[in-house]
């Protein structure tokens, strides 16, 4: 089994890996990023087709390179996808595709990732696989759904075309539930279900946006941290239940007849979908907007907490001192998982590196 070494590896290419190894670079650090898709920017690509950024390109912009598009624009998926490999081309970043990590664990002075027959020991890791994770959310009852009906979760979502004719059933109302339902409800009777989180009042793409949005991206910033009660408290519900709608309001779904039932689903009767209000759905196809499940079983070290979150302040693992997290959930402030936050987060981690290197050639001198 062939073994190489690099002071910092960085599992994942997407925009917190990359930001990463961007301020990891500026600052002489040698580093290697790799990620299990085939080009960089496949994770956005692989999106359904009409999923656009909620924040204007002049907001998402990554270290050292501006978005190429209009400054009030919202970019579509593969804009996003095409921009983050123009990013990694454009800094020179080490980057190694269709490349992904079967198991991570530690080793005398750091970390051993094992890569099919190959094996990467490193000083440094920094996890920057995503929100979350790598499993779609689906309750284990979506199994006693009849098997005539059809079921995909929000990841296996493009298109209307894929789904049957009939009445489709959308279970979860955040980002993703709005989006697809809307969408849905212009071809077939749609409902989607799940309670309501609430919603940024301004749309994206309006006039309105030019005067709200930097209000708003200041407090996703700078007043929604974990070092605020109102942040803490807001980190629970994003993690846990999704955070507020942005693009599409209540009047849109109206408008497009959207049957709309705050109950959850809770489980399956004869076959058909059962809400928490007893309501029995007759529905041929079902969609999971659910979110994913953080599943870290791949990395063998003891720092997730009961639910399965790494347990982290600002990316910095201390019961694993050279183990970092980039690009989860709050990992400083509402921003944490979108572009406008990416770069400070990602300039953390790095500046944390470097230290730790500084700190170990101190010693060894």
């Amino acid at each position: 089994m062939n073994t190489q070494h690099i002071e910092t590896l960085i599992i994942g290419a997407g925009q917190a890996g990359l930001a990463t190894g961007y301020h990891l670079q500026r600052r002489g650090r040698a580093l290697l990023i790799i990620d299990a898709n085939a080009r960089v920017g496949d994770n956005w690509r692989h999106q359904w087709d009409t999923l656009r950024l909620y924040t204007p390109a002049k907001y998402d912009r990554l270290p050292g390179l501006p978005f190429p598009a209009a400054s009030w624009h919202c970019p579509q998926k593969d804009e996003v996808g095409d921009y983050l490999e123009r990013y990694a081309l454009h800094f020179d970043l080490p980057v190694r595709t269709s490349t992904r990590v079967d198991r991570l664990e530690a080793r005398p002075g750091g970390y051993l990732a094992t890569v099919g027959e190959e094996r990467i020991s490193c000083d440094n890791v920094v996890v920057a696989t995503g929100t979350f994770g790598r499993t779609p959310n689906v309750p284990e009852f979506a199994s006693d759904l009849a098997p005539s009906i059809q079921q995909l979760h929000s990841s296996q979502y493009r298109r209307p075309a894929q789904l049957r004719p009939g009445p489709v059933l959308v279970v979860g109302a955040s980002h993703s539930g709005l989006d697809i339902a809307y969408e849905l409800a212009e071809s077939r009777r749609t409902i989607l279900c799940g309670p309501d989180r609430g919603n940024i009042p301004f749309r994206p793409e309006s006039r309105r946006a030019h005067v709200m949005m930097p209000v708003a991206v200041f407090a996703f910033k700078h007043v929604l941290t974990r070092r605020t009660p109102m942040g803490r408290k807001e980190m629970h519900d994003v993690r846990f239940h999704g955070g507020p709608a942005f693009r599409i309001k209540p009047e849109d779904l109206d408008r497009r007849g959207v049957i709309r039932n705050q109950a959850r689903m809770t489980g399956v009767l004869d076959g058909r979908a059962q809400l928490a209000d007893g309501a029995v759905l007759d529905v041929t196809t079902v969609v999971w907007c659910t979110g994913f499940k953080q599943v870290f079983d791949w990395i063998r070290l003891p720092i997730l907490d009961e639910y399965g979150w790494p347990v982290e302040y600002r990316g910095v693992v201390e019961a694993a001192p050279g183990l970092y997290f980039c690009g989860l959930s709050f990992q400083y402030a509402f921003s944490s998982m979108v572009f406008p936050g990416i770069s400070r987060d990602a300039d953390f981690v790095a500046r944390q590196i470097a230290a730790r290197a500084a700190a170990v050639n101190r010693t060894a001198a």
